[in-house]
C-alpha cells in the first residue's frame, strides 16, 4: 500500500466520507458552515455559506433529532467540530444559590459533555423581570472557550474539559459599566488576543492575552451598552467597531487606538443590534430603538476616519434582535420594543426608504441561508420566509419554542440549534 492510499484510509476512517470528501472538494466552503464559533457566525453577518435547506417542512413542522432541559439564558449557541458551547443558570429553588454554567454538549444526541459552574449572584439593580441570565455568547479559539456572564465574569476554559484557565471579573476589577439588564455583550478574538466592551474610564474596551489572561491594552472612557464588538476590513486594515452607550467608534484591534466616533444615543442607553459592514461601498448600517436607522460612510481623513452620513430613518429601529443585508436591502424586525406590535421590514441600503412592512411573526431573530430567511419570534415561533425588495412571503410556520425566545438561531450544515430559557433543541432542516 502506497503512503498516499495508507493517508487516504486513516483519514476516511477518523473523520468520515462525506467530511473530507468536503475538504477536497472546498475547504473554505466547509470551514465556513462546519462552525459557528462567535457571536453572528463565521462572518458576524448571521449569514450561513454553502447551506442547502428543504424547501418545504412537513404539517408537524422540522423533524426534531433531539431536545434537553436547559437552564435560565440567552446564551446563543456556539458550534465547533462535533461540540455545542452555550451558558446558562442552574436550577437551584433557591435563587440566590444559583449559578451560572459554561456547557459543552454533543452535537448528535444532545448529551451534555462537561460543565463549568462558577458562582455568579446577579449584582443589585438587575432587573429580574426579564431573566437572570446569562446573556452573552461563547467564543470558541483555539482549544478554549472565552465567555462573559451576566455580571461581569470573564471565563477561559478548555474547550475539552472544561477546566478553568483564567478568569476576571469585569465589574469587580475594572469598575465596568453596570448594566441593569446584565452584561450582555459577547466575547471577540483578534490575533491572540481576546477583546470585550467594559466600559467606564481608562477601559471602555480592553484586550486579554489568550493564554495566561494579562491586560494586553485597555483604552477610552465611553461607557458601555449591550453590544459585540465587530471585526471589519477597511482599505485593507484590521477594524473593530464597537456600539457603545452614546456613541458606535471604531478603534484599532492590535492596540485600541481610536480612530473615529459617531454619536448615536437613546435615552435606555440600549445600543444593542449588530452593525452591517458593506465593504464596497464602505458603509455602516446601525439602529437602536431610540434613535432609529442610519447608514453611515468611513471616509480615509489623516491617520484616521472621519463619518458621513447617508440617510437616516428615525421611525425605524431596531431593539435587539438581527439585521441583515440582502443585495440592496436591509431586512429587520422592528418595533415590539415596549410590548406594542412588532413587523418584518425592508429598507432601501441606498435611501433608508422603507420598501414594505409585514406582520406575522412577533420581535424575531433571522439567520439568512439558502435564499431564504428563518425566523424565530419570541413567540417561539420558527418559520421560513423568502424575503425580496417587492415582497414578504411567509413559506412555512411552526409553534416550536415557549415565551421568551430570544436567542438567535445557530445553524450549521442542515442542524438548526434552537433554545429557550427552558429547552435546548436541535431540528433538521435538509
Amino acid at each position: 500500500m502506497s503512503s498516499i492510499d495508507f493517508s487516504l484510509r486513516v483519514r476516511l476512517s477518523r473523520f468520515g466520507l462525506s467530511v473530507f470528501c468536503a475538504a477536497v472538494i472546498g475547504a473554505s466552503v466547509s470551514s465556513a458552515s462546519a462552525q459557528w464559533t462567535q457571536w453572528g457566525g463565521p462572518h458576524q453577518d448571521f449569514k450561513v455559506d454553502g447551506a442547502t435547506l428543504a424547501k418545504e417542512w412537513p404539517d408537524e413542522g422540522p423533524k426534531t433529532l433531539w431536545k434537553h432541559e436547559i437552564g435560565d439564558g440567552y446564551s446563543a449557541i456556539s458550534v465547533d467540530g462535533g461540540t455545542l458551547y452555550t451558558m446558562c443558570r442552574t436550577k437551584e429553588k433557591n435563587k440566590k444559590e444559583r449559578r451560572e454554567v459554561v456547557m459543552a454538549i454533543n452535537a448528535k444526541d444532545g448529551e451534555v459533555l462537561w460543565e463549568h459552574k462558577y458562582e455568579a449572584p446577579v449584582a443589585p439593580g438587575h432587573v429580574a423581570e426579564f431573566g437572570l441570565g446569562p446573556r452573552g455568547t461563547p467564543l470558541v479559539e483555539g482549544d478554549k472557550v472565552y465567555t462573559v456572564g451576566v455580571s461581569g465574569h470573564m471565563n477561559c476554559v478548555d474547550k475539552k474539559s472544561g477546566k478553568m484557565v483564567w478568569a476576571h471579573n469585569l465589574w469587580e476589577e475594572y469598575k465596568g459599566t453596570f448594566l441593569n439588564h446584565g452584561y450582555s455583550s459577547s466575547p471577540v478574538a483578534y490575533g491572540e488576543t481576546v477583546i470585550v466592551p467594559v466600559g467606564g474610564k481608562g477601559h471602555a474596551l480592553m484586550a486579554f492575552d489568550q493564554k495566561t489572561g494579562d491586560v494586553v491594552w485597555a483604552k477610552h472612557d465611553f461607557d458601555n451598552s449591550y453590544s459585540t464588538p465587530k471585526i471589519i476590513k477597511v482599505d485593507d486594515k484590521d477594524m473593530m467597531i464597537c456600539f457603545m452607550a452614546r456613541e458606535i467608534i471604531g478603534v484599532d484591534p492590535s492596540n485600541g487606538d481610536l480612530l473615529w466616533s459617531h454619536g448615536h444615543k437613546n435615552e435606555w442607553r440600549q445600543n444593542i443590534t449588530l452593525p452591517i459592514w458593506t465593504a464596497e461601498e464602505r458603509s455602516l448600517f446601525i439602529t437602536s430603538p431610540g434613535d432609529g436607522s442610519e447608514n453611515l460612510k468611513l471616509v480615509k481623513d489623516g491617520d484616521g476616519y472621519k463619518v458621513e452620513k447617508l440617510w437616516e430613518n428615525k421611525k425605524v429601529g431596531v431593539h435587539h434582535t438581527t439585521a441583515i443585508r440582502v443585495g440592496d436591502c436591509i431586512y429587520v424586525s422592528a418595533g415590539g420594543s415596549g410590548g406594542g406590535p412588532s413587523f418584518i421590514q425592508a429598507l432601501d441600503a441606498k435611501t433608508g426608504e422603507v420598501k414594505w412592512k409585514e406582520r406575522g411573526f412577533a420581535k424575531a431573530n433571522f439567520l439568512y441561508a439558502d435564499g431564504r430567511f428563518i425566523v424565530l419570534d419570541e413567540d417561539g415561533n420558527l418559520g421560513l420566509a423568502e424575503c425580496t425588495p417587492e415582497k414578504f412571503n411567509i413559506v412555512t410556520q411552526y409553534p416550536i419554542l415557549k415565551k421568551v425566545s430570544w436567542t438567535v438561531p445557530t445553524l450549521v450544515g442542515k442542524t438548526l440549534y434552537i433554545r429557550d430559557q427552558k429547552q435546548i433543541m436541535a431540528l433538521n432542516m435538509g
